[in-house]
């Protein structure tokens, strides 16, 4: 690449949405499709060329997105605001680019980020719906009290090595995971569980909804929950 190229480049950063039903998570990878895949292929044939896309964090199979942050490099006179709409000309319907704008070149969507945050919602009313079904996890078996989960995830705030909350291949070198907030609330029929940290490990957060719910419905008390996540317990998760 030449010093004219070098100075042409422009790092873009994209907000983006995304229906996760029908991937295989965020992450590129062979004979899957996958989000970061499906807009890579778009950006490398605007751009003529090989574009790899880096995301703020790598969401799992079937998980959806509100406002994943990503950034790639682009070349050429396409002013930075202007690639939502051409990416959006281009996208699968279940992928979606709220906007775009320039940054600096040393800004990187996953090492600038400095909070994560999810959103786990559970469906409680008996009568399904299917208007709903896609965005929760349908749970009507036992009654769910999202006080006792509440209580629960106090002891969560604060650095954690967590080496029971997540599975194995979870991108990272450490286990380490600090948990800014966390909160469980109610809305009508829905129980929403929020976290917030500065990462994820792989599968965090679904063994850890699954946790909360037994302390929701009963079967385990906030205090057994605390000296599970405490010890990282890994027999006990489940």
């Amino acid at each position: 690449m030449s010093a004219n190229d070098a100075k042409a480049i422009q790092r873009i950063a994209l907000v983006i949405q995304y229906l996760g039903n029908n991937f295989y998570g965020w992450q590129r990878q062979p004979q899957h499709r996958s989000v970061q895949s499906e807009i890579e292929t778009v950006l490398s044939t605007v751009q003529q060329r090989a574009i790899t896309l880096y995301g703020a964090g790598r969401t799992d199979t079937g998980v959806h997105a509100a406002a994943q942050v990503a950034h790639f490099n682009a070349t050429g006179p396409i002013p930075a605001h202007r690639w939502a709409a051409i990416l959006n000309s281009r996208l699968p319907e279940d992928i979606l680019v709220r906007a775009s704008a320039l940054v600096s070149p040393d800004w990187h969507a996953r090492f600038s980020a400095i909070w994560r945050r999810y959103r786990y919602t559970i469906y409680t009313d008996a009568c399904p719906n299917l208007f709903v079904q896609p965005f929760c996890w349908h749970y009507y078996q036992a009654p769910l009290d999202e006080s006792l989960i509440q209580a629960a995830l106090k002891p969560l705030l604060g650095k954690h090595h967590l080496a029971a909350f997540h599975r194995s291949n979870s991108g990272r070198s450490h286990s380490w995971v600090n948990v800014q907030a966390a909160e469980c609330y109610r809305n009508g029929s829905f129980i929403h569980i929020e976290i917030q940290a500065n990462g994820f490990l792989y599968g965090m957060v679904r063994l850890l909804v699954g946790m909360l719910v037994q302390v929701g419905i009963g079967k385990l008390t906030p205090e057994q929950f605390t000296d599970i996540w405490v010890n990282q317990q890994r027999d006990k998760v489940k």
